[in-house]
């Protein structure tokens, strides 16, 4: 397995240092020019940060060479960047990364792995960009942490709450900076309408919607199929239950309860993480789950401590988006959509004395920026454990088809031992949280 060329104990020991110290730096721009931090056009070579990348299927691939909403090439086409390292189970996956990394930099360079512990154990690699399943996401965050790495992992943050959990006191306690991509915290569209919700013009909340679909089913019973050769099945696999390989299970395991939340953690990890944001909940959460019956109660809906009621239902005219309902008006927010009720408050700016949220236009430069600088970023590690709480609350109040009483606080459901047993699930041996 071929590597790349190790990093000088001096060269390394460089890097370190300059990330250390980046906040006293910045603090004496007269000395030492923009440039030098990475945050302008022109980097030095010694002040690149080395990444690896952990899964590099589709999600992974676009994030590292970029896509959609990285059209700027993702983080290869960065000049502060340096992509040293691809692992992934896949061995098609792992050997198109390292092809797209060598063809970029014009070298032979970039070594591949199919274990992520290989790759952490390389003193020379600074950051971690991690985009494998969401099983993954809590026990390679963690390791990348207690690596002395900071990491910018893809959404959704774990298929538990205690897994989400675990994974945000892991970060909190050893001072790395932690990224969930939920990259609508750095598009202006967001940001504008909580920033509406926030200061008030739309009066008092009386209503939040999210456009999400409900959860996912069981596994079904697929017959075993032989495991391709370019497959490491039992990897792939992981913490989840062990079953017989299947090829539709792999090509569309969000589609199965073992492996993902469904729609309710793919999409719900952004939706309502903007629904988050827009009440003030980063550090909270609901404090009652009440499913659609059919009846009474003809969508899910969440209850948080101030009374707003917030609803899984359709919105017209948007896609995944989220409405706010106010006393005196209305904001309609999507990727694609922004609209308002009355229609002036579009135009309307917020005032230098208002609430100003977090404000960043790429979500892979505010990451960049956290690392430069050792400051807390919108989309944090504990952020990003509160907002997939709510998917999994929601999932977990279908799946038992009655109402749920939450306590955000201790992060336990109230005198409901049966609910509480849907906050963990057992993971397959010899994997566990640390």
């Amino acid at each position: 397995m071929k590597t790349a060329s190790p990093v000088t104990p001096a060269a390394a020991w460089s890097r370190r240092h300059f990330l250390r110290t980046a906040t006293a730096v910045a603090a004496i721009p007269t000395v030492i020019p923009s440039a030098s931090l990475g945050l302008a056009g022109s980097v030095a070579p010694s002040n690149r940060l080395v990444m690896g990348c952990i899964g590099v299927g589709g999600q992974g691939t676009r994030g590292m060479a970029g896509g959609i909403w990285a059209p700027e090439g993702g983080f290869i086409g960065r000049s502060e960047i340096q992509v040293v390292a691809v692992c992934d189970v896949n061995r098609n996956n792992r050997n198109n990364a390292r092809n797209i990394v060598n063809a970029k930099y014009g070298n032979q360079d970039c070594a591949t792995y199919g274990d992520f512990r290989e790759l952490l154990a390389r003193p020379d690699i600074d950051i971690i960009l991690s985009a494998t399943g969401e099983r993954w996401h809590p026990l390679i965050g963690i390791a990348v942490v207690q690596a002395g790495k900071d990491i910018y992992s893809e959404k959704p943050v774990s298929v538990t709450i205690a897994e989400a959990r675990a994974l945000a006191n892991a970060v909190k306690r050893s001072g790395r900076i932690f990224q969930i991509g939920t990259q609508q915290r750095s598009m202006a569209n967001f940001r504008f309408a909580c920033e509406l919700v926030r200061n008030g013009y739309l009066g008092e909340l009386k209503l939040v919607t999210g456009d999400i679909e409900p959860g996912v089913p069981p596994v079904p019973d697929l017959p075993g199929e032989p495991v391709p050769d370019w497959l490491d099945y039992d990897r792939w696999l992981g913490p989840a239950p062990w079953r017989p390989y299947n090829s539709r299970v792999v090509g569309g395991w969000m589609g199965y309860y073992d492996y993902s939340g469904g729609d309710m953690t793919n999409w719900g990890a952004h939706v309502w993480d903007i629904v988050q944001w827009g009440l003030g909940m980063d550090d909270s959460g609901p404090v009652e789950i009440i499913p659609a019956n059919g009846r009474d109660v003809k969508y899910l809906t969440y209850r948080y401590a101030n009374g707003v009621p917030v609803i899984r239902n359709h919105i017209p005219g948007v896609s995944k988006g989220i409405l706010f309902e106010g006393a005196k008006g209305w904001v309609k927010v999507s990727r694609e959509v922004l609209e308002t009720e009355p229609e002036s408050l579009r135009r309307q700016v917020i005032g230098p004395n208002e609430l100003h949220l977090h404000e960043s236009d790429n979500h892979h430069t505010d990451f960049l920026r956290s690392v430069r600088t050792r400051v807390r970023n919108a989309s944090d590690a504990d952020v990003a454990c509160r907002s997939i709480t709510v998917c999994h609350l929601g999932n977990i109040a279908d799946q038992l088809g009655r109402p749920l009483k939450w306590d955000p606080a201790r992060e336990r459901f109230v005198n409901d031992p049966v609910a509480d047993r849907y906050i963990a699930r057992a993971m397959r041996a010899p994997w566990r949280l640390a």
